[in-house]
């Protein structure tokens, strides 16, 4: 599945934002404080909203207030607009989160809808207000042609929780349960090495945690049960990571899965507690690239941090391959060299106006894109302030 547009309404620094055409992978740049980090909040917050409720989601960020953009009044709004697959027509989810006579936080508009070929008007497949509504039945082909489906009036059971939550578990509704993987499919990266270094308990685990938390186990997972995939993570990290020659998830007599590295010049390995940050960081991205069902869509932030700056070119085309493989990628950095490697089309610059942050693509600066196909690397653009400097003039 891929998101190709996206607009916003009212989320903290981004008053109004409209993307369309994203690729596969996408990079975001721009100065501290703009809002890279809000950035993957949207889909963080979409995601907590479908995970708990709207209440909160909100409550975990401060409330309605601290979330709605500073000195703006009305409703928080999105609309994402995607395809299951590539030939497939694109579905198109909106969504109004404002507040009751109470100023208690509700779903005011959930809306799907799906178009019917490539000039038919677009058709509701949901249309929700207050927690109350009309869905259609039936699977998506059947949606072609409007006389085969019927809408039925749907309720859940708060004015706070999204439909797609209620309705997307049912069998009847096989577009709202798309639109709900999709977006349970989401992986905001809030990764932290030192909760990766600890040993964890030998649970099973197939999916690495945000916080890579539980990295010994998915390791140990992927060890046990795709055995061609943990060797090719072994065999990047012996390229990569000067005198590792194994890795391992060591099950302890306590109960515990400690991950455990090895070094050719050393008899015995050592605990990942004594190697190196960068170490552990590059193994916990081999790992979840390397994960057997790819996310919907991964969200990593400046994954240059504590990584050699050689390595990060490699990298780039890691998330590129990836996203090819079915898992879109958006990436933020701040790295010349990561940049070196990323394309004009994939490229977006943040920038702030009039206190808000607006989202440019790069090769919309026509003088951007003139350099670049000059032949100038996109790290070199960064680093002489051009990036910036154009995307402001838009």
């Amino acid at each position: 599945m891929q998101i190709e547009s996206l607009r916003v309404h009212n989320f903290r620094v981004f008053q109004n934002i409209h993307m369309e055409n994203i690729p596969q992978m996408a990079v975001f740049l721009g100065q501290n404080g703009v809002g890279k980090t809000t950035f993957f909040d949207i889909f963080e917050f979409l995601h907590d909203c479908l995970a708990s409720n709207v209440r909160a989601a909100l409550a975990m960020r401060g409330g309605f207030d601290e979330v709605i953009s500073r000195e703006q009044k009305g409703d928080l709004q999105f609309e994402i607009k995607f395809r299951p697959s590539p030939d497939e027509p694109r579905i198109t989810y909106e969504l109004t989160i404002g507040l009751d006579g109470r100023r208690i936080p509700v779903v005011k508009k959930e809306v799907v809808r799906f178009r019917r070929g490539q000039h038919g008007a677009p058709w509701k497949i949901l249309d929700f207000s207050y927690g109350k509504g009309v869905a259609a039945q039936g699977e998506l082909q059947k949606y072609l042609d409007v006389q085969q489906t019927t809408r039925s009036p749907q309720k859940v059971s708060s004015p706070d929780i999204l439909a797609i939550k209620g309705l997307g578990q049912f069998e009847d509704f096989p577009v709202l349960a798309l639109l709900r993987r999709l977006i349970e499919g989401w992986y905001v990266s809030d990764f932290h090495i030192e909760e990766a270094r600890t040993r964890q308990v030998a649970n099973y685990s197939e999916t690495l945690s945000k916080t890579g938390d539980n990295l010994a186990q998915v390791a140990k997972y992927l060890y046990d049960n795709h055995p061609q995939r943990f060797a090719a993570i072994l065999e990047a990290m012996r390229e990569r990571v000067p005198g590792v020659e194994n890795v391992d998830a060591k099950v302890t007599e306590d109960g515990y899965v400690v991950l455990r590295f090895q070094d050719g010049r050393f008899k015995n390995p050592f605990s990942s507690q004594y190697v190196s940050d960068g170490t552990i960081k590059m193994f916990t991205y081999l790992v979840l690239l390397s994960d057997p069902m790819p996310h919907a869509l991964l969200c990593v932030e400046e994954p240059e941090n504590q990584l050699y700056p050689q390595l990060l070119a490699q990298l780039a085309e890691e998330f590129r391959q990836y996203s090819l493989e079915g898992g879109q990628v958006f990436v933020s950095t701040h790295s010349p060299d990561f940049l070196d490697a990323v394309r004009l089309e994939e490229l977006y610059c943040l920038v702030k106006k009039d206190g808000f942050t607006k989202i440019i693509r790069a090769a919309d600066a026509p003088q951007v894109r003139a350099l670049y196909e000059e032949g100038d690397l996109l790290g070199e653009l960064w680093n002489q302030d051009i990036l910036l400097t154009e995307a402001n003039k838009l």
